[in-house]
């Protein structure tokens, strides 16, 4: 096991170039199944959630071969199995991407439920609503068994906007018979990268970028070669970290685009960046305070689906906020148990309240002291890092596997911006 060491109250200065998105990767490496040929994908990050779903693929009998930095050749030409080997399955809830691909090709997919973040209740219903609209049967009995003789189009209303049950549901219609239409979908820019994949592979998908999206099935798809675009929840935890270090950061390989509801949420805290095509640069010199709303109302800092403020920087501005003058209510509407690692900061030296399992009322700025920390998940474990490197002292992370599973090389890419932090083994 690994921990971090981390020396805080120094900030950070210099270049970073942005990873891969993670949340792209992971349902394009799904998506490779939908073919016999090859599939070249391009800016995979190298962290362990995409090496999970790449030893997954191959477990059903698909070639993943490694030809260059972050990238990676994908040959499904026979699979062998429609089974998700349970100890991988375990691991990470991307595993439930396989479903709809493998339903498509194969007709069956066999797997236990998928782990993850523990951040809450994370229904799967959505998933088996769109698959069984489409023609599947699911059988839930320890696990959860996916057959079908064929799939056809339908008209499917999702309950719920998620991410991962509309990309199970692209999956499953690009090669279904007859026409589909998706309401209600998610439309992330990670979705967005899934589309434009299968659109070069042969698919007929209309509406990209919407929560409505027309899908006409084809008989077959083709190889293709894809590059997946910048983690903007990766940027947006390091402009997090720029602003609560009060250090500076330029970020190269941005999309412009994908920084627009970042830039309402950080505009709250008073932080600002500077976009130069695909570069961006935080600035040191930031005002780093709360803008009231009118009549001075306390603002709001909620999560909602895309085109709205991502939930998975919610843990991250909870942290910048502990470091900016004035109060905010951050409220991360999804998940129920995202927001209990307050507790470790308020021992810090926060000021936070936490209202219920979604709100927590933040006043700064407050000086952190260095503690004993543990990473709960992805995201809060990040915010962890950026609550030690802007505290007074040494901290200490553990369960760093748990980070690491989003963030690419994070302890080498800190340290070569000025971060006083080693990663050792316990």
């Amino acid at each position: 096991m690994h921990e971090y060491i981390i020396d805080g109250g120094f900030p950070i200065k210099g270049t970073i170039a942005a990873s891969g998105n993670k949340n792209a990767a992971l349902p394009c490496i799904a998506a490779a199944l939908l073919t016999a040929e090859p599939v070249t994908l391009h800016n995979i990050p190298d962290i362990e959630d995409t090496a999970v779903m790449l030893n997954i693929l191959q477990s059903f009998g698909a070639r993943a071969e490694n030809i260059g930095k972050n990238s990676w050749k994908i040959t499904a030409e026979t699979l062998t199995s429609t089974t998700i080997p349970p100890e991988l399955s375990k691991k990470i809830r991307a595993s439930i991407l396989f479903a709809g691909a493998l339903i498509a090709r194969c007709g069956k997919a066999e797997m236990l439920p998928p782990g993850g973040d523990v951040i809450g209740r994370r229904r799967l219903d959505t998933h088996f609503l769109a698959l069984t609209e489409l023609g599947a049967r699911v059988e839930i009995n320890g696990k959860f068994l996916f057959t079908a003789n064929k799939l056809r189009g339908a008209d499917i209303f999702l309950d719920e906007a998620s991410v991962t049950a509309t990309e199970n549901a692209i999956m499953a219609s690009v090669l279904a018979e007859g026409s589909t239409i998706i309401s209600n979908a998610a439309s992330e820019p990670h979705v967005q990268s899934l589309c434009n994949m299968l659109v070069s592979m042969g698919a007929k998908i209309d509406g990209i970028g919407s929560n409505i999206l027309r899908i006409t099935g084809v008989s077959e798809l083709h190889g293709c070669e894809f590059a997946i675009g910048p983690d903007f929840m990766e940027i947006g935890s390091f402009i997090g970290l720029a602003a609560a270090t009060h250090g500076s950061i330029t970020i190269t390989g941005i999309n412009p685009a994908d920084m627009r509801p970042l830039k309402l949420g950080f505009s709250k805290l008073g932080i600002s960046w500077n976009v130069n095509g695909t570069t961006l640069s935080v600035p040191s010199v930031q005002e780093l305070k709360v803008n009231t709303d009118i009549g001075n109302g306390t603002p709001k800092i909620d999560d909602a689906p895309w085109p709205g403020f991502p939930p998975d920087l919610t843990s991250i501005m909870t942290v910048v906020a502990t470091q900016v003058e004035g109060t905010v209510l951050i409220f991360e509407k999804m998940f129920e148990s995202r927001m209990f690692f307050v507790d470790k900061l308020i021992n810090m030296g926060a000021c936070i309240t936490l209202c219920d399992p979604h709100r927590a009322v933040v006043t700064g700025p407050r000086i952190l002291h260095g503690d004993n920390l543990v990473s709960p998940d992805v995201r809060a474990g990040m915010a962890m890092v950026i609550a030690a490197m802007a505290a007074h002292g040494e901290s200490r992370i553990s369960n760093v596997y748990q980070i690491e599973r989003g963030y690419e090389h994070l302890v080498e890419r800190l340290q070569s911006i000025g971060a006083h932090i080693e990663r050792v083994t316990v």
